[in-house]
């Protein structure tokens, strides 16, 4: 099986784009080159990454510009779900081609698939590579609910683990007991409840707050790792204050390109037809975060 395990704090990388919605590859070197620095993965071309707005060479630029700025420092995972497998397999392949540690996917979108369907997806995926494939389990993105008994036969078919955006810690739990082991991997797909879900046992989280201000989040692994629940349970509540204010700009998403711009480490645009952060939202942000004494 796989050596491969996600650890720490590992971002869903935002893909920078120009204001006319082009691919701002400068950007992206720039805040790669940050992050390499920062954090101990990158989670690239996923939900926070635009991945599914994105044409396919698109998504390859992104992943080969990641891993020659990254030079191999810190694990890559670039996200290749589709709405469909020919697809997917295609940027996998890609992935693994340009050196990729490993590959996620979220269930094939859009139209709403049975089991069958998302075991036959999956399969496919896991035979057409020789790199780890997570499940990257997001209903509110995919459409569908994945059921645990189908996360438990794709590990009996070669899944290697489960990036779990479903936001539910009994959820994370059931996962922790039923599937973790030697061979399985398990990642918390937010940085909303990472405190409770370490004593469960998660050692890999993917904080989307992290794009911007990864040392809160790098705080609190550290924190929990070292046993320091206390302590890591006071950094839970402040991020969950900062994730807040995140919602000034209407999504977290938006509000990742805001929060960049404010600490000076890229301007970018998210890709249309996103709408940016206005000037009111943007003036807001900065404020609460004077306020609450993060910048």
């Amino acid at each position: 099986m796989f050596n491969f395990k996600m650890n720490g704090v590992v971002p869903p990388m935002v893909t920078p784009f120009k204001e006319n919605g082009e691919l701002d590859i400068e950007s992206l070197k720039t805040l790669v080159g940050y992050l390499t620095n920062e954090v101990d993965g990158l989670f690239i071309t996923g939900s926070y990454g635009a991945g599914p707005m994105m044409t396919v060479e698109e998504r390859q630029k992104v992943v080969e510009t990641t891993i020659n700025v990254t030079q191999h420092k810190i694990p890559v995972i670039p996200m290749v779900g589709s709405t469909n497998t020919i697809e997917a397999i295609k940027l996998a392949k890609h992935a693994q081609e340009v050196g990729a540690d490993a590959v996620a996917a979220v269930g094939p979108y859009y139209f709403t698939h049975n089991e069958g369907d998302v075991i036959s997806f999956y399969t496919d995926l896991v035979e057409s590579v020789d790199i780890p494939v997570y499940l990257y389990n997001n209903p509110g993105f995919q459409g569908y609910e994945i059921s645990l008994e189908t996360i438990k036969e794709l590990k009996r078919r070669g899944l290697a683990g489960v990036k779990d955006a479903t936001f539910n810690i009994l959820t994370h739990a059931t996962y922790q007991r039923v599937l973790v082991d030697d061979d399985f991997d398990l990642a918390l797909g937010t940085e909303a409840i990472f405190a409770p879900a370490s004593i469960l046992g998660c050692k890999a989280f993917i904080p989307g707050l992290a794009n911007a201000f990864p040392e809160i989040n790098k705080q609190m692994f550290n924190e929990a790792m070292s046993g320091d629940y206390k302590a890591a349970k006071e950094t839970q509540f402040k991020i969950n204050k900062m994730r807040d204010i995140m919602y000034l700009a209407r999504s977290t998403q938006l509000a990742m390109y805001a929060m960049l711009e404010i600490r000076g480490i890229i301007k970018a645009y998210p890709r249309k037809p996103f709408v940016p952060a206005s000037d009111t939202e943007i003036k807001n942000i900065k404020q609460a975060l004077i306020d609450f004494k993060m910048i």
